[in-house]
């Protein structure tokens, strides 16, 4: 019949299908960060790389929040929105942990890190992250729990990038001040986007129905 879809039967069925499509891309953008996760944090240490470890303590972050979005998926606005809140705050911790130890890093003057290793971790951290960011694209202008998914996958890609770069400075100069660089500029994209994340999720609390809050407690 024309014009079904504006019955609550066809609104309830689109909405099931996009709920199904979003927990999907959640799915396997979580096991492609716990997978980098481990295949990182193992080569920053190898290569003695303060940009690979930011790298990967980012990875880490990102598959606690996609687990934690899985968790909230098609529950009440406020509940998401605390859930957003959540991995903002986590987000925001990380990167100050970042700039600490890349900070301390530099103040030390430690010997530079082994740049091929970099350079060939970063580039296959980039495909992943590509491949994720390309799949969320669409839930970027979402609630804040879609969009902090997005801000995640999207610094990711950037801080990929950023790690190849390092790698070419650090084998360009041999010292590691380009890795030292990068790794702040992760951690400043890390509380920048925890912060966003903290002020919409913030927000969407304050603004939730009286009815959405009680659905959330």
């Amino acid at each position: 019949m024309s014009g079904c879809c504006e019955h609550d039967a066809c609104a309830s069925s689109a909405g099931l299908k996009a709920d199904a499509a979003w927990r999907r891309a959640l799915w396997i953008a979580l096991v492609v960060n716990a997978g980098m996760f481990a295949a990182e944090v193992a080569a920053g240490f190898a290569a003695d790389s303060s940009a690979l470890q930011a790298d990967a303590l980012d990875f880490l972050g990102d598959a606690a929040n996609y687990a934690i979005s899985l968790g909230v998926a098609g529950l009440a606005l406020a509940t998401r929105a605390r859930a957003a809140l959540l991995k903002g705050v986590t987000l925001l911790a990380l990167g100050l942990f970042v700039l600490g130890s890349a900070g301390w890093r530099a103040w030390i003057g430690d010997a530079p890190p082994h740049a091929a290793t970099m350079g060939v971790v970063g580039f296959a951290a980039l495909v992943a992250n590509a491949g994720v960011a390309l799949m969320l694209f669409r839930y970027r202008r979402g609630d804040s729990n879609m969009r902090s998914v997005w801000i995640c996958s999207r610094n990711d890609a950037i801080g990929n990038v950023a790690v190849m770069l390092a790698a070419l400075g650090v084998f360009g100069t041999g010292t590691l001040w380009p890795d030292v660089v990068v790794a702040i500029v992760m951690a400043g994209l890390g509380i920048t986007g925890g912060i966003t994340i903290i002020r919409q999720a913030r927000g969407e609390i304050r603004l939730a129905t009286p009815s959405q809050i009680v659905a959330a407690e």
